[in-house]
């Protein structure tokens, strides 16, 4: 479901949820009152399809939005055709799990650059993004597959990557993680950097880019490669009040999803500062 406003959640299960499924889950973020949370099939799509149906289930009963993110071991950029296609199948499998569970959003982290150039990586990217787009149309699977801004240099998935991606094929959408962003190359990490990213959204994918947007936020270390590990957000340098008074300048609706290691305390943050503005 997209969202009427800015809604805030966890990247998969809360910490303190009693047990660590994703039913539990759901429950555990409208006890802390947030508003999604993020199916995290990163170690592989587990899930069975009843499994879903009864994860839908309780998502509508505790009115809580959802998305997916994609197992970690994708790279659509891999010179091995085998390896190309698992990567595929796990994009697929995520999306159509995930739209059994009523999550519309499938995150993934698209390819490394490894000794091709960029401009290749963009057109390899690219071309299976589409195919696998299509594919979703076809099955009519109602996925929108969003490629995450990346944070080492050696990932792609820079804000213009996933962008140019988004304004070329429908059904893809960008994932913008701003402590990425930030982590990438030190930067983006003011407000007047980040009205200029909202400005980059806007300018490429009109207000839609805007009123469908799926974020992560976290606490991030880094150094001249980028990102290390995800922080708390108060351990870190990340300035997230002022990614917030931009959203709001923005009147941004969508998803944000915290990545901290405290994900709900850090969740909540978010959401209280965002509600103060």
């Amino acid at each position: 479901m997209s969202s009427e406003k800015l809604i805030f959640g966890t990247a998969g299960v809360p910490r303190s949820t009693k047990s660590s499924n994703s039913i539990a889950g759901i429950e555990r973020v409208r006890e802390l009152e947030l508003d999604c949370m993020e199916l995290e099939f990163v170690q592989g799509v587990r899930m069975s399809e009843k499994g879903a149906e009864n994860v839908l289930e309780t998502a509508r009963r505790e009115n809580i939005a959802l998305s997916v993110h994609a197992p970690y071991y994708i790279n659509l950029n891999s010179p091995e055709e085998e390896k190309l296609k698992a990567s595929m199948e796990r994009i697929y499998q995520s999306a159509r799990i995930g739209s059994l569970c009523g999550a519309e959003s499938v995150v993934l982290h698209a390819a490394f650059y490894q000794k091709s150039s960029k401009e290749k990586v963009y057109e390899n990217v690219s071309k299976a993004l589409q195919e696998l787009a299509e594919q979703l149309r076809d099955e009519d699977i109602p996925a929108v597959l969003r490629p995450e801004t990346m944070g080492k240099r050696t990932q792609f998935g820079t804000l213009d990557e996933v962008l140019s991606l988004s304004e070329e094929i429908e059904g893809v959408m960008p994932c913008l993680d701003f402590s990425h962003m930030h982590a990438r190359e030190g930067k983006e990490n003011s407000y007047s950097e980040f009205m200029a990213i909202l400005s980059k959204v806007e300018d490429s994918l009109g207000k839609e880019g805007l009123e469908n947007m799926h974020m992560h936020v976290s606490g991030i270390e880094y150094d001249r490669n980028g990102e290390k590990r995800h922080l708390t957000l108060n351990e870190s340098d990340f300035n997230y009040p002022e990614l917030l008074r931009a959203l709001k300048e923005f009147e941004v609706k969508g998803f944000v999803i915290c990545e901290s290691p405290i994900m709900e305390q850090d969740a909540l943050l978010l959401k209280n500062t965002y509600m103060e503005l």
